[in-house]
């Protein structure tokens, strides 16, 4: 490998030198902490980077942010370059590539997350009448309340009380049009209301 040729901090790296040794050069001279130089390896590279997580998140937005958040690592990390482990612009990509894959797979967790929460917290439609009996009844005494029940009334109560169905999955359950579906649920529930002695 050829020797690296540092340029003192504040010069212009001569414009001969192969790509690796130029970047390599600002590298170091950023770990020093010249901005001149950093701000030339950014106009350099940042085509490249910005073109890897492109291809890996593939939102031009989120790719810009992530970009960013890589050019920010490598000014605080450029102390750590070795050019003898490697060339400047695959270490360079190296802490992009990750910052890219860590940005997706904080997408993906992010959206199994909200996933579950709406899973988790969906509402219910329920008939107002059926909201009254949950609220002022056992489950229990509702039970025994079923059996005063047609047989059809007490199939359509028992889907939407104590299987949470909405109305419209109780028709398509019991094959029946979604309004004779209501009709036995209201009338059902009603029926539980007065053997039950609620008041309406």
């Amino acid at each position: 490998m050829a020797e690296l040729r540092v340029v003192p901090s504040g010069d212009n790296p001569p414009e001969d030198l192969d790509p690796n040794t130029r970047f390599s050069n600002l590298l170091r001279q950023s770990s020093w902490g010249d901005e001149s130089a950093f701000a030339q390896l950014y106009d350099a590279v940042a085509p490249r980077l910005y073109g890897l997580v492109l291809r890996v998140v593939r939102d031009p937005a989120q790719s810009e942010e992530v970009t960013q958040e890589a050019f920010l690592e490598i000014w605080k990390t450029s102390t750590r370059f070795d050019p003898a482990l490697g060339s400047a612009l695959g270490w360079m990509m190296t802490i992009t590539h990750r910052k890219a894959v860590d940005r997706v797979r904080s997408a993906e967790a992010a959206g199994r997350r909200d996933n579950s929460y709406h899973e988790a917290n969906q509402d219910v439609d329920y008939d107002t009448t059926a909201e009254a009996v949950t609220a002022s009844l056992e489950a229990e005494r509702v039970r025994r309340a079923l059996q005063t029940l047609t047989p059809a009334q007490r199939s359509a109560v028992e889907l939407a009380f104590f299987g949470g169905y909405t109305h419209t999955e109780v028709a398509s359950m019991l094959g029946l049009p979604l309004g004779t579906a209501k009709t036995r649920i209201r009338d059902g529930l009603i029926r539980l209301r007065d053997t039950l002695g609620m008041n309406t």
